[in-house]
């Protein structure tokens, strides 16, 4: 692995791991979309029970439907035990390339599970729509009905309506940032959006995007961005590109030292700062794109200690109180 950055003992651990076991999975890279998802997850799963540690105890699980872009759409609620009442709320968009990934993956339902715990702000996992069945806009399109779905329901569901966002991991946070978007221009902005290792351009950005693609296992990934995008133009589907980020939510963003994507999130939290948006940007020192799912490795839970903690303080001030733009280097 000498062409790999340098990375500690637990990182270089699981990206052999996931070599070794993609070797073994006959639907990897597969041109068959159902035998890709399907090794896809296998690969997900059996990495997630080496590497992930378990969900925490303390925390309510269940399952809802919420209204979507066309039919509705399967989602998973993790609340804390303890709560009562209406609860600030953030609806979650996994990753997954946006031709994979569902709320039923393993390192999905564990570290919503300690988000929601840790942070004190329900969660609710979205199954959306995959390309390329549902290329762009079905996914955001899925999110937007389902943040008005909340709304309505909130009752129902226990959602505090003045304190609901939006987040998402890698793909999703890309649905999740193209969704605030959507709910800006309609004048119902969300509250906060949380954008976890952010594919904020649906092009090639930065040095990093080559630099960084076998570290982070996405050596002959980037052409997801156009099975998604499916022709519709960068302005509408690429955030980053997008005409106008005045007036959006205040925003989150984590990247990954170590990742592809990570110049283009660093220039997205800049174009919103430029804006006039609240940004907070952690880079996380010594992390790929899918590390912080090692929850094993004291790197990884000290990216979620500090995620948690952020999202705490973001659904706190529920975007009364500005939060100012930093950038901080954390192993």
């Amino acid at each position: 692995m000498s062409d790999l950055p340098p990375l500690s003992s637990p990182v270089l651990d699981w990206i052999r791991r996931a070599e070794e076991l993609s070797a073994s999975l006959p639907g990897t890279g597969s041109a068959d979309i159902v035998a890709r998802r399907r090794a896809a997850r296998e690969l997900s799963d059996r990495l997630a029970l080496e590497f992930t540690d378990p969900a925490p105890a303390g925390v309510d699980v269940d399952e809802l439907h919420l209204a979507g872009g066309d039919d509705p759409r399967r989602a998973r609620r993790f609340r804390s035990s303890g709560a009562v009442g209406p609860q600030p709320t953030m609806l979650w968009l996994h990753g997954g390339g946006w031709i994979g990934g569902t709320i039923d993956e393993i390192v999905n339902e564990r570290i919503c599970a300690d988000r929601a715990l840790r942070s004190g702000v329900q969660i609710i996992s979205l199954e959306y729509r995959l390309a390329p069945e549902h290329p762009f806009p079905a996914a955001v399109d899925d999110a937007v009905a389902a943040l008005a779905d909340l709304r309505a329901r909130a009752d129902e569901i226990g959602v505090d309506i003045a304190a609901l966002g939006i987040g998402g991991n890698s793909a999703g946070a890309t649905i999740a940032a193209s969704a605030a978007l959507r709910e800006r221009d309609a004048d119902r902005p969300v509250i906060h959006q949380a954008l976890e290792v952010l594919p904020a351009a649906l092009r090639p950005a930065g040095e990093s995007f080559d630099r960084y693609r076998r570290a982070s296992g996405m050596i002959g990934a980037e052409h997801l961005a156009d099975v998604y995008r499916a022709g519709a133009p960068l302005s509408a589907a690429s955030p980053l590109d997008a005409p106008d980020h005045r007036g959006l939510a205040p925003a989150l963003i984590f990247a990954a030292e170590f990742d592809p994507l990570r110049d283009g999130a660093v220039a997205y939290a800049r174009a919103l700062e430029a804006a006039g948006v609240p940004v907070v940007l952690h880079i996380g020192e010594g992390h790929v794109h899918g590390s912080p799912g090692i929850t094993t490795w004291q790197g990884a839970r000290d990216w979620h200690d500090l995620f948690a903690a952020e999202l705490t303080a973001a659904y706190a001030v529920a975007a009364a109180d500005p939060i100012t733009t930093r950038t901080v280097w954390r192993r």
